[in-house]
């Protein structure tokens, strides 16, 4: 399903992605100016709000904005699919014109979170670990227990994240591993609506966490990423003013407001403190593999309905 574009001016827009498809542009490199394709392995995850300049995506292997992504324990799962609409099966359109005091439109989606990261050997590529070749999964649990659990430490241990990073590519290489993404053993919905105001470019992301503690999800992280060739520079409320390596690819944001910019492109996107959530930030440019920039906000599941803002902004 196609849902009309929200018209930012300036030439930029907002798109929801398309259930159970790709949009035109995703998985794109636009570093330089360039759109070379890019098969990011994030393409087979489902997508949320996305910037368009023009016709160019700029959310390279970024999931967009006002995504939800859940954990149990150390586990992360990610979104597959989306349905549109409170009746998406009937051809409902998801976008709604509201008025009064209201948003100037509202979209409404429901997400299915029931993918984990998996590792794949690559065609032809070498190396032990215990998977089959021609592309198949690695399957040993131990393996993706000492995974889950490394990633928690590159997000809780700053100084270890640079050189985790360099392993995990330099073992990538050798043993022809990829990442790619399969089915959990757990499923959830999670509805979220985008409801947009002054044009669109402030976005109020509602998202409903009902019923996933008792189900066994112990955090649920609303994640807005864009691409991390196109948004290089990082500024907050408090002063902070960085740019490359210098941002992180995970750390707390205590600034009251903080953006990423697209100095290129004359565009930025922000965030502001949300009571009862953490504000991360973070962005990772790793050859074909990772290529994000943005802000997760994390939670306990602990209550119904949780809303924050992001804005679209015109950088000064």
């Amino acid at each position: 399903m196609t849902v009309e574009r929200i018209e930012l001016g300036d030439g930029f827009s907002l798109r929801i992605a398309e259930a159970g498809a790709e949009a035109p542009a995703a998985g794109t490199r636009a570093a330089g100016g360039n759109a070379a394709a890019t098969p990011y392995p994030t393409r087979r995850l489902q997508k949320g709000l996305l910037l368009y300049a023009g016709e160019q995506e700029l959310a390279e292997e970024g999931v967009g904005l006002g995504v939800p992504i859940l954990k149990r324990g150390a586990q992360t799962i990610f979104p597959g699919a989306v349905a549109l609409g409170s009746d998406a099966s009937d051809g409902a359109d998801p976008v709604r014109k509201t008025g009064g005091a209201g948003p100037v439109r509202e979209i409404a989606a429901t997400y299915r979170l029931d993918l984990v990261e998996r590792l794949a050997k690559a065609r032809g590529g070498g190396g032990g670990g215990g998977g089959g070749g021609g592309g198949g999964g690695v399957r040993p649990r131990a393996l993706y227990a000492a995974k889950d659990s490394l990633a928690a430490l590159h997000r809780r241990v700053p100084a270890l994240r640079r050189p985790l990073t360099a392993v995990s590519s330099a073992g990538r290489r050798v043993l022809g591993w990829s990442t790619t993404y399969e089915p959990s053993a757990f499923c959830a919905d999670v509805p979220v609506t985008y409801g947009f105001r002054e044009g669109g470019r402030t976005v109020v992301v509602t998202a409903d966490l009902s019923g996933l503690a008792e189900a066994g999800f112990t955090e649920v992280v609303l994640m807005n990423e864009l691409g991390a060739g196109e948004f290089g520079l990082y500024e907050d409320a408090d002063g902070a003013s960085l740019s490359g390596q210098a941002i992180g690819t995970w750390s707390v944001v205590t600034a009251p407001r903080a953006r990423f910019v697209s100095a290129r492109r004359g565009v930025a996107f922000s965030l502001a403190q949300t009571p009862g959530a953490t504000l991360h930030r973070g962005r990772e440019l790793v050859g074909s593999r990772l290529a994000w920039a943005g802000f997760g906000l994390s939670l306990r599941p602990s209550r119904g309905l949780f809303s924050y803002e992001v804005r679209i902004e015109r950088p000064a």
